[in-house]
């Protein structure tokens, strides 16, 4: 150590004195830098900390500031929360409330629609048994048609059918007495009905022997020969049967100079007519009319009628008296309506001649009245003298009035 300082010592002494004071200026700035630097450093330090302070308050006033929003939002919070409960309560009691409507309308909905479906069940089951009963009856029918087409194969009852069905439609639209069935006429025949004409004319024969065999054998022919020759054959028995009409029922004198051949069904009829024209014209020549079940019935409409006029002619007479006697009633009728229509004019002329006297009398009261208000205003004295007067006249000091009462008829 003493070795140390003394060369220490001896460097110095060595340094010359421009040196040391150069060294010393320097030594002399540097501790007045140090002393400016401390300066500086004490002064940032109190500037740091002044910031410090202020940034430390600033901090707690935001934090007071922030604890204050936090408690104010704390506070909405907890009244959102409130709220939000009130608005949940409500909403799950509203949606309980729709859920209990809605689940009572599925109810409804659900009882409506079953106690439909029962109804449209039971509706079912009725056309179901309806319509059962309509397959009884439809095949009731079919058996009624097997019936029919065997009645129909055997010729003595398709003559029974197709008279039975002439012998309805002439009872339905005849009287009783104005036709006969299987009359025997002075040749030893016997017509199927004859109808009795008026005025003592011949009766109508109608005939109901059709021969269905050989239209069936058109209507099973299997080809187009097969069609012609039961078309020839069909002709063939027509026209017999025609001839066998005009010669048996046709008699001068006895029947009318027509008869009706009657076919039991329209179809054949119009068959007749558009496809056998041959047959219609002989029948024609033969003063034989080919009748259907509704030119049947419409010539007996017709015959009822001519009926109901023969038994109007006859009875004219009795009409005729009926008539006067009727117009003799008339008369009476009129003459007293007639008096009847005087007293009611003489009645109104008397009305109006009432009518007339009410409206006079109504008029000379408003007169009376007018002048009994005019006296008013006259002075008691006045009063007294018109009191005094007679009833017929009244007193005024403007003149003397004079009232007379007239009887107006």
């Amino acid at each position: 150590m003493n070795t140390s300082s003394e060369s220490f010592l001896l460097a110095l002494s060595q340094i010359s004195p421009a040196m040391l004071a150069l060294a010393g200026g320097a030594f002399a700035a540097l501790i007045l830098l140090l002393i400016v630097l401390v300066a500086r450093s004490g002064q940032l330090r109190r500037e740091q900390a002044e910031m410090a302070s202020f940034r430390a308050a600033e901090a707690d006033a935001r934090m007071a500031e922030l604890l204050k929003i936090q408690a104010e939002m704390q506070g909405r919070m907890s009244t959102m929360a409130e709220v939000f409960g009130s608005r949940q309560s409500e909403l799950n009691q509203a949606i309980n409330q729709r859920l209990d409507g809605m689940s009572q309308r599925v109810s409804t909905t659900i009882s409506e629609q079953t106690k439909s479906t029962h109804e449209n069940l039971q509706r079912l089951q009725e056309r179901l048994a309806v319509i059962d009963a309509a397959q009884n009856n439809i095949q009731t029918l079919a058996k009624d048609v097997v019936g029919l087409q065997a009645i129909l194969s055997n010729k003595q009852t398709r003559g029974a059918f197709g008279q039975s069905r002439m012998e309805t439609i002439v009872a339905d639209g005849l009287p009783i007495g104005a036709y006969a069935f299987q009359q025997t006429l002075s040749n030893g025949s016997r017509p199927d009905c004859t109808i009795r004409m008026p005025n003592g004319a011949a009766p109508l024969v109608i005939d109901a022997k059709f021969p269905l065999e050989a239209w069936n054998a058109i209507r099973d022919a299997g080809g187009p020969d097969g069609a012609k020759v039961a078309s020839q054959q069909f002709r063939r028995d027509m026209e017999t049967h025609i001839r066998d009409i005009a010669e048996k029922y046709l008699i001068q004198g006895e029947t009318q100079d027509t008869a009706f051949m009657f076919v039991p069904s329209e179809s054949i009829f119009a068959e007749i007519h558009e496809n056998f024209e041959v047959i219609v014209q002989k029948a024609h020549r033969s003063r034989i009319v080919i009748v259907s079940p509704s030119l049947l019935m419409l010539s007996i409409q017709v015959i009822q009628a001519v009926l109901k006029d023969q038994r109007m002619q006859a009875q004219a007479h009795v009409i005729q008296g009926e008539v006067a006697n009727l117009m003799d009633d008339l008369g009476r009728l009129d003459e007293r309506v007639r008096k009847l229509q005087g007293h009611f004019a003489m009645a109104q002329k008397d009305v109006d001649m009432i009518v007339t006297s009410a409206d006079k009398l109504n008029k000379r009261g408003a007169k009376i009245e007018a002048l009994e208000f005019e006296a008013g205003d006259n002075s008691k004295a006045t009063a007294a003298r018109d009191n005094d007067a007679a009833p017929k006249s009244v007193d005024s000091r403007s003149g003397l009035l004079k009232l007379r009462v007239v009887d107006d008829e």
